[in-house]
């Protein structure tokens, strides 16, 4: 026999029978439906026989569509390079020769935010100019905006590709490993790359947050030269749907990068690998770009503050 009882403002299902074979098979058939919509929530089922009871966690979420991406037969169906440039086009240009070198058909997204800019001509090169000064992590918000394909390469304006610089192979490694959202690779034989350990606070003072450098984790299967990590150097591919998700704060504009990799930890799985090496143009004088290049205390101020608020910490140390 089944039926419904209301106790205590609660519906209750009593399924009765003489039979356990009957009672398994009436327990098969049960059903849970929420009586509102929600997207992510949960709920508990008490389930009692004579004087035995056992409580079910049941976890409620709305399935989302895939959004998948035609991979093509070539690096350049599966991944665009972005890079964010700021009165240092003698740079960029060496680096867009330097790519054509090695991926003639790649999109370049580029991101100005010069005071003074110059049109960019070259092919497949995608320059979209911001207001002069509106920073780093803006210019990376609006480049990976931009992004069709199902990955994107992160470069900076004055690096240069070499015959080390193999897209494909950070590629193949990301598609060995789905749980993957970002993996990095050397600049000039740096591979740098860092830990984050952060610790909850009490929800009243905040918690801490250590950034370690040189720290890894396991290696990934199949790939020893690959390690798990919290963060990367500058030079990484990463799924461009799971870095949107992130973002970059737009906030931060003229120091930061461990801070994009703080905002995701817990959200984007990162590696590192030294296999794959981008290189590094000398360094040339550039007064006018020289005046804005090293941020003053105010800008370190601002961005500890942001932090200690953003991520309610009362603590943060880079190692």
């Amino acid at each position: 026999m089944i039926s419904e009882k209301p106790i205590g403002g609660k519906k209750r299902l009593i399924l009765e029978t003489l039979s356990l074979e009957e009672l398994n098979k009436l327990l098969a058939d049960v059903t849970y439906t929420l009586p509102v919509y929600h997207i992510h929530t949960g709920d508990l089922v008490h389930f009692s026989f004579e004087h035995h009871e056992a409580v079910f966690p049941i976890a409620i979420r709305q399935p989302s569509a895939p959004v998948l991406f035609d991979m093509g037969t070539n690096v350049s169906d599966q991944v665009t390079i972005t890079t964010k440039t700021f009165m240092r086009y003698k740079e960029l240009k060496v680096l867009i020769r330097s790519l054509r070198q090695f991926y003639k058909d790649v999109v370049l997204v580029v991101a100005d935010d010069s005071f003074t800019p110059e049109n960019i001509t070259e092919e497949n090169v995608l320059q979209y100019v911001m207001p002069g000064g509106q920073g780093w992590f803006a210019g990376r918000t609006l480049a990976v905006s931009q992004v069709t394909t199902k990955y994107f390469l992160w470069v900076d304006d004055d690096f240069l590709f070499t015959e080390k610089t193999k897209i494909e192979d950070l590629v193949e490694v990301m598609e060995a490993t789905p749980e993957l959202d970002v993996v990095g690779g050397s600049v000039t034989g740096n591979q740098f790359y860092f830990s984050i350990a952060y610790e909850e606070g009490d929800g009243v003072t905040g918690g801490c947050m250590d950034r370690k450098p040189d720290i890894k984790f396991q290696s990934l299967p199949n790939y020893p030269q690959c390690s798990i990590v919290n963060g990367v150097v500058n030079f990484f591919l990463a799924r461009t749907d799971a870095v949107n998700r992130v973002r970059f704060d737009p906030k931060l504009k003229r120091e930061a990068h461990s801070e994009f990799f703080m905002d995701g930890l817990g959200q984007l799985m990162v590696a590192s690998c030294g296999h794959v090496s981008i290189g590094h143009q000398p360094k040339g004088a550039n007064a006018q770009y020289g005046r804005f290049r090293h941020p003053g205390k105010d800008d370190m101020q601002f961005k500890l503050q942001l932090h200690y608020y953003k991520n309610h910490l009362q603590c943060i140390h880079y190692g």
